[in-house]
């Protein structure tokens, strides 16, 4: 792990609290050269003094060049963590799931398009993608973002099978609830769901640190989310027959 973090340099989007805040203080306390993003600036100036980091704040669609000029001219590895949690069913206003394709997956995407002509030409670089479980799943009372995580850990599948042959590593962190303030915006759903095994967004940072350990791509801080996609893919009718049980009791709380 040493040879992984200590001098790295090491970018977080979203990093003003929650698992983004969590990965940047990993990562820090590692010995990385961590730049904090957020839209949030003062959350940004904030979490970047307290590792020793650097901030840059703004959208994590465009920082790419920022951060690696605020690196010295290198990303070693790029943690695309900023993410909203839309809810709302097929109905949502087109503008909800554009900014959600837009926050969720091209974000990513356009990451990557900065960051894998450097990263295939020295033959190494590291991506993690912080998907949710919603993404080898689905979230009750969240169409948008749903949909937009399961292409998020598409993409990060893409990727890595792709071009695990030129040197890039890839991992895509599926939590399920984590205390944090977007676990506190999910409402009743929510409660309902995530709540009851919610754990510490340092336990996300935990579970990455041993999945790149492992050189693992899919990272699961809650253990469990493995059968329930087990059952998904090895029943799918009686996993949706299960899940809508769900919504209806959601459904009956409302």
């Amino acid at each position: 792990m040493v040879g992984v973090v200590q001098g790295a340099g090491v970018v977080v989007t979203g990093a003003g609290g929650g698992i983004g805040a969590a990965l940047a203080r990993r990562f820090a306390a590692g010995g990385a050269r961590v730049v904090v993003n957020d839209l949030d600036a003062d959350k940004a100036g904030a979490v970047a003094d307290e590792i020793g980091g650097i901030a840059v704040p703004g959208d994590a669609s465009v920082i790419v060049a920022e951060a690696r000029a605020a690196l010295g001219g290198t990303v070693d590895v790029y943690c695309a963590n900023a993410g909203l949690a839309s809810g709302g069913s097929e109905a949502a206003e087109e503008d909800v799931w554009a900014l959600a394709w837009d926050v969720n997956v091209m974000a990513h995407v356009r990451a990557a398009h900065e960051l894998l002509p450097e990263w295939l030409e020295r033959g190494s670089g590291r991506f993690v993608s912080t998907v949710s479980a919603a993404g080898l799943l689905t979230m009750i009372g969240a169409a948008p973002y749903s949909v937009t995580k399961h292409g998020a850990y598409a993409f990060a599948e893409w990727l890595s099978l792709t071009y695990r042959h030129r040197g890039l590593k890839v991992h895509a962190i599926c939590p399920q609830g984590v205390r944090t303030d977007m676990l506190a915006g999910t409402g009743s759903a929510g409660d309902l769901v995530l709540t009851p095994t919610a754990i510490e967004p340092e336990a996300v940072a935990d579970a990455l640190f041993k999945g790149i350990e492992e050189d693992r791509f899919l990272i699961l801080p809650h253990p469990e989310v493995a059968d329930y996609y087990r059952a998904r893919a090895a029943e799918p009718d009686h996993w949706l027959t299960n899940m809508n049980h769900i919504q209806q009791k959601w459904e009956a709380t409302r």
